[in-house]
């Protein structure tokens, strides 16, 4: 079992007990929990601030550039979701599909690539990340994901290849001995089922970058996250950072779906579930309306029993994710009436601590440090 990577003070080991559901048998087995007994206590005084796919509020996102601007906003972490190249090269991409983010479409030589495929379960017409070598890829560059809501970032369209989960490393090792703190790397594995079906899987070229790099140690900043659970599981008897559970708001784990498990991510999120998850996983990654849930009205009100539930089997909460646009807020938090008009982000983050997380994704990772560390101070000053 783990000796769960971001343990709070007085917080007890998960015991290898029986669970309340049948549904939640810890598959993990005594060699297993001893392995990963092994996991480094990643716990910050500080709440984290993770750079969600960079600081894409200001670049597009999963760029070099977009990752040095957050950690120039003082992010804690810089968050690369990983796909495979054709080749097996790790790279920094939402989606295996493109056409959003790159200017492949423009490029008549793959003209003939466009495609339509299942991707968990799902059709999905474009271009694919593993249907191109690195060399190919290194030729489109990217673009805004969102022109309608953040027009300014289209200025950069054009301007920035796809990285390597290579050349995303090294950044953060250059950003951290520049800057004299540690930068960590927060990836996630996408649609790993998916690729291992096709001859390539993640989660080796994940751990051998990690192993290259002296980051799959005690103590290094880096936490591995997944939607799906068995990757996860692979990963608990392979490498010893800190992993992560994603929870959506609805849905289930696509490897669970796949198998025929009727588990959900709401099933995740009892105690049980989290008993469960806490046998694997160091944390849990939900979507913030699972925190806060919102009324009928789109409000915020009382938060869920999520936050202290994940804490009890020692497990931190890193919600995501936190944008400045109204449309992406909860009704209190907006200002005005115009959907891409920035709403209260400092007064959403606030709400978030005081819920009490571990970790907030930011697409304007400087407006989360900026509320973060006001809040820190707001309660040093009132416990003294």
């Amino acid at each position: 079992m783990n000796s769960l990577g971001n343990l709070r003070a007085g917080a007890a080991v998960v015991a290898a007990t029986a669970l309340t559901s049948a549904a939640f048998v810890v598959p993990a087995s005594a060699a297993d929990q001893a392995a990963a007994g092994q996991r480094a206590d990643a716990h910050r005084a500080a709440p984290l601030v993770i750079g969600h796919r960079g600081a894409p509020g200001y670049r597009p996102e999963h760029t070099l550039a977009s990752y040095r601007l957050a950690i120039e906003k003082g992010a804690d972490y810089i968050e690369p979701d990983l796909v495979s190249t054709k080749d097996h090269v790790l790279v920094a991409r939402h989606e295996n599909e493109i056409s959003g983010t790159t200017d492949v479409a423009d490029h008549p030589e793959f003209a003939d690539r466009k495609t339509t495929k299942t991707i968990d379960g799902k059709q999905v017409t474009g271009w694919f990340t593993e249907d191109f070598t690195l060399a190919e890829l290194k030729t489109l560059r990217a673009k805004e994901r969102l022109p309608q809501v953040r027009p300014d970032n289209t200025k950069y369209d054009g301007k920035f290849q796809v990285p390597t989960f290579e050349q995303v490393l090294d950044l953060a090792a250059k950003e951290s001995r520049r800057r004299g703190r540690p930068i960590g790397v927060y990836p996630e594995t996408k649609h790993p089922s998916y690729f291992d079906s096709i001859g390539l899987s993640l989660e080796e070229p994940l751990v051998a970058a990690l192993r290259r790099h002296h980051l799959d140690r005690p103590h290094a900043p880096v936490f591995i996250q997944s939607f799906e659970t068995r990757n996860l599981q692979e990963l608990n008897r392979e490498v010893s950072v800190p992993l992560v559970q994603l929870i959506d708001s609805s849905g289930a784990p696509y490897d669970l779906a796949s198998a025929g498990d009727k588990r959900t991510y709401a099933d995740l999120t009892t105690p049980a579930g989290l008993r469960y998850v806490a046998s694997y996983a160091d944390a849990v990654g939900p979507s913030k309306d699972l925190v806060l849930p919102r009324d009928d009205q789109g409000r915020t009100g009382k938060p869920s029993d999520l936050v202290h539930d994940a804490h009890a089997e020692g497990l931190d909460v890193h919600i995501w994710t936190l944008r400045a646009e109204n449309q992406f807020m909860a009704t209190n938090f907006r200002i005005g009436d115009d959907p891409n008009a920035h709403g209260d982000m400092a007064a959403e983050t606030k709400a978030f601590l005081d819920a009490g997380v571990d970790g907030m994704f930011s697409d304007f990772p400087d407006l989360a440090v900026q509320a973060r560390d006001e809040w820190l101070r707001d309660r040093a000053e009132r416990a003294s």
